[in-house]
């Protein structure tokens, strides 16, 4: 039992976001190995953290209890770890480190989760904190007003650059400053900035640097989105879908600098400390920013903004239309230039 065991939460960018709580716990614990229990999806995140020891896929379906399969789970972790963070706030996710016998579980008070977290923390739903500092305040002890950092803890990810040759040469990708578009978003279309404008923005990328090879990425969900950018930009290459999270983020390490909506690739460069620049609308980039001093957020914060909606309740979606394409261009001119 000398070991550390992590539950992690089911969302890409809330995992590049608890980095830190690994750093800390590193810190406190230098002897002591970090195991990751995580979906299959959001495992590749973990692996590019140097903190993680072992990662282990967990075989639950989305939203099922699955009793059964949870205590054999459990059982095969059992008399390993001395302690346990439980990320997710759902009652479920509490119940393998409860069921393995771990003596110290710590985590947030969820689902009414007591007895099954025995260190338990508590957040102010009225003012929630960053998704950052959230996760790194399970390093302490549970305390009820946890101050606010003027800086919050930047998450750290790193590939080798192998990989990246490898993702490189399987896609057959031409030689050329890389510029990653991260156009879907998957909490809903509210978050994505119009694909026509992506496309007028690699229209100006391609004029002014003819070096430019726009890299359009993301999951299969977002292909029909990367296609309207090639309908209009054919010499933009889509790659939704057609590649791994684990080749995205080995792209993502290339890459001069990263153009997204709000999303986990987003979080995912900012780790990686690639230059982004990150396209909020009905989301708060207060609550979950792109943690890098490399990182510019474009916000125009307009009078519904934010809505924390999937889909715009107004229908007109001002919060993304007027951010223009000239608007991001600007803070990629002097990245690209130095690139």
């Amino acid at each position: 039992m000398s070991r550390t065991l992590v539950i992690s939460p089911n969302w890409i960018g809330d995992a590049v976001m608890a980095q830190p709580l690994l750093r800390r716990l590193k810190q406190k614990y230098p002897e002591r190995p970090i195991d990751v229990v995580a979906p299959g999806w959001v495992a590749p995140v973990w692996r590019a953290m140097r903190e993680v020891d072992t990662l282990i896929e967990s075989p639950f379906k989305h939203g099922s209890l699955q009793w059964k399969e949870r205590k054999a789970f459990a059982k095969m972790l059992t008399g390993r770890y001395a302690e346990s963070y439980v990320l997710p706030n759902t009652l479920k996710f509490a119940l393998i480190p409860w069921l393995a016998g771990i003596p110290r579980r710590v985590g947030y008070k969820g689902e009414m989760r007591y007895g099954l977290v025995n260190v338990m923390h508590h957040d102010d739903k009225a003012a929630p904190r960053p998704m950052a500092q959230f996760y790194a305040a399970l390093a302490d002890e549970p305390v009820r007003d946890l101050p606010r950092p003027d800086r919050l803890p930047e998450p750290e990810m790193a590939v080798a650059s192998e990989e990246a040759d490898a993702a490189v040469a399987r896609l057959k990708l031409p030689a050329g400053t890389y510029v990653a578009f991260a156009p879907g978003a998957e909490f809903g279309p509210a978050k994505r900035w119009p694909a026509a404008y992506f496309a007028e923005l690699a229209q100006t990328i391609l004029a002014n640097r003819p070096d430019a090879q726009i890299l359009l990425l993301g999951s299969p969900k977002d292909r029909a989105v990367c296609d309207e950018i090639t309908a209009i930009v054919p010499q933009a290459h889509n790659l939704a879908g057609t590649t791994s999270l684990s080749e995205a983020i080995a792209l993502i390490a290339r890459a001069a600098v990263v153009v997204t909506n709000d999303s986990g690739l987003m979080h995912i460069g900012a780790a990686l400390r690639r230059p982004v620049v990150a396209i909020y609308g009905p989301t708060d980039p207060r609550h979950t920013p792109p943690l890098s001093e490399l990182a510019k957020v474009l916000w125009l914060h307009i009078e519904c903004s934010p809505c924390q909606q999937r889909e715009c309740p107004l229908g007109h979606q001002n919060c993304m239309k007027q951010i223009l394409p000239n608007d991001v261009w600007q803070p990629l001119q002097p990245v690209l230039a130095a690139a």
